[in-house]
């Protein structure tokens, strides 16, 4: 390829033109570390929290509240009938007890919308029923296993890789084409020995490089803080990454391709990104949405991608495994970037 050749002109200028952007270099390689670092200081592994259990100010109150007390993972305060159900509302215990005289039934109150209220109830009557006599007839031996692999941690970076190639290729790409447009800047290129394709390949070129960058520093910062380990090939999840990278550069490009104004093209993106940023498995896995939708959701491209990523990275996929998550991702850009060159204007 010729040094004067238009592509390699203007993918140099691309890449020069990022790294001369201290603030654009931090969003696309220090905010994912800063948010894997924080959410997973937040999840990191820890004992289970304590059920806060509030137990009604009546008979037997004291040695219910003493007996579970007793227990490990409890904690148990005795409160006035009068504000059982607002500190229950507001969260601030899980469970509310009412005992009444003995031998009379004892009244568990609890959200059973609250995940956290159904799994009170169930251990404060497994409590309540070993503190009465009763005798389990197995015994059973616990044994906690935690490994990598297996964490929120290890869930989330694969996602956060997704989010920020997702990110990179629509306001990497999108944004600074059409802020190129309203200063009149691709105008001036109109006038140069290039074809549109070659500006927009250069654009598509560009980002791909940078996600390499992305990739390697988020993997090697999950190994080196959280001990993450990478359980598939290394080479196919360059793959997906430079396969999403292209995938998003493209859709990119096609929601600049006829935007004037950067408040058009940031309500455009927004458009395209929050759905995928809600459903696609960035923070939580994509099945928690209804059967109904879940055609829809598997469809998205963030959800490929991020599904695809897991798979290899925590589960060791290899490629055929994998080939309808890439044949979605490559439909989108593929066709993402043949609308984007018929629509595309310079000015």
């Amino acid at each position: 390829m010729s040094d004067r050749s238009p592509f390699r002109q203007l993918f140099l200028a691309r890449m020069r033109e990022f790294y001369r952007q201290p603030e654009v270099v931090f969003w696309v390689f220090g905010f994912p570390i800063l948010l894997a670092v924080g959410l997973g200081i937040a999840f990191r592994n820890k004992a289970p929290d304590e059920v806060a259990v509030g137990v009604v100010r009546g008979a037997n109150s004291e040695a219910t509240a003493a007996a579970l007390a007793s227990k490990d993972g409890f904690s148990t305060h005795v409160i006035e009938a009068a504000d059982a159900e607002n500190e229950l509302r507001l969260g601030k215990v899980s469970i509310v007890v009412e005992t009444g005289a003995p031998g009379e039934a004892v009244t568990l109150r609890f959200d059973p919308t609250r995940p956290e209220s159904v799994l009170a109830r169930t251990r404060v009557d497994d409590a309540l029923q070993r503190a009465a006599g009763r005798a389990d007839p197995l015994t059973m031996r616990e044994e906690l296993v935690t490994k990598p692999g297996a964490r929120y941690i290890d869930f989330l970076i694969p996602g956060l890789l997704g989010m920020n190639i997702m990110s990179g290729g629509l306001w990497g790409i999108g944004f600074v084409i059409v802020e190129m447009r309203s200063r009149k800047l691709l105008k001036r290129l109109v006038a140069t020995p290039m074809k549109r394709a070659h500006f927009m390949a250069a654009s598509m070129a560009s980002r791909m490089v940078l996600v390499i960058g992305e990739l390697a520093l988020l993997l090697f910062f999950g190994w080196a803080v959280f001990d993450m380990v990478t359980q598939g090939s290394w080479l196919l999840v360059t793959a997906l990454a430079l396969l999403g990278a292209f995938t998003f550069a493209g859709i990119g490009l096609l929601v600049a391709s006829r935007a004037r104004k950067i408040e058009t093209v940031s309500g455009l993106m927004n458009l395209v990104m929050m759905p995928m940023f809600v459903t696609s498995g960035v923070f939580f896995s994509s099945d928690r949405f209804p059967d109904v939708v879940q055609p829809i959701v598997k469809a998205l491209p963030l959800t490929a991608l991020n599904d695809a990523l897991r798979a290899v990275i925590l589960e060791g996929a290899d490629l055929p495994s994998q080939l309808g998550r890439v044949a979605i991702l490559a439909a989108w850009g593929v066709v993402s970037f043949v609308l984007a060159l018929r629509l595309f204007r310079w000015t």
